[in-house]
């Protein structure tokens, strides 16, 4: 009997099911920490703001699960690492964790892959398999 199932092997710069790099989507997450609302997003990144919209809609759902995810990312690639203070905001705190497992995933590979610098992004893409923004993922527990 045959699969009837094709598999895709992502490179760590795009998320699955999304036409854009994750560099991208980490811009439009980095700047709603910052206080910037969908549109404005979207007309900096050049992107329709409904897109934005959709993608910051899809992680506010799931802030804690994300930055608690990281955080167990960071511990289990790093050393001695505690956890960052809160910054007032849950998007901040996010990525407060998300730069931690950045941190320990160089610290525990080097700073530089096959791609050059690993970034935040590339981090966030590899740990979640691509699927942060797919409907039913859900961070190990």
């Amino acid at each position: 009997m045959r699969c009837r199932v094709t598999h895709v092997l992502l490179p760590v710069t795009v998320l699955a099911r999304r036409g854009y790099a994750v560099a991208v989507i980490g811009a439009a997450v980095m700047a709603r920490a910052e206080g910037s609302g969908h549109r404005r997003i979207g007309q900096q990144l050049g992107v329709p703001a409904a897109t934005v919209r959709g993608w910051l809609r899809r992680l506010a759902g799931r802030l804690e699960p994300a930055r608690v995810f990281w955080l167990q990312v960071a511990v289990r690639a790093g050393v001695d690492i505690g956890v960052p203070d809160a910054r007032g905001c849950p998007w901040r705190d996010l990525l407060a964790a998300l730069e931690l497992a950045t941190a320990a995933v160089r610290g525990r590979f080097g700073p530089a892959g096959v791609l050059g610098p690993v970034t935040d992004w590339q981090v966030a893409a590899a740990t979640t398999g691509g699927r942060l923004l797919t409907p039913r993922w859900a961070p190990i527990e």
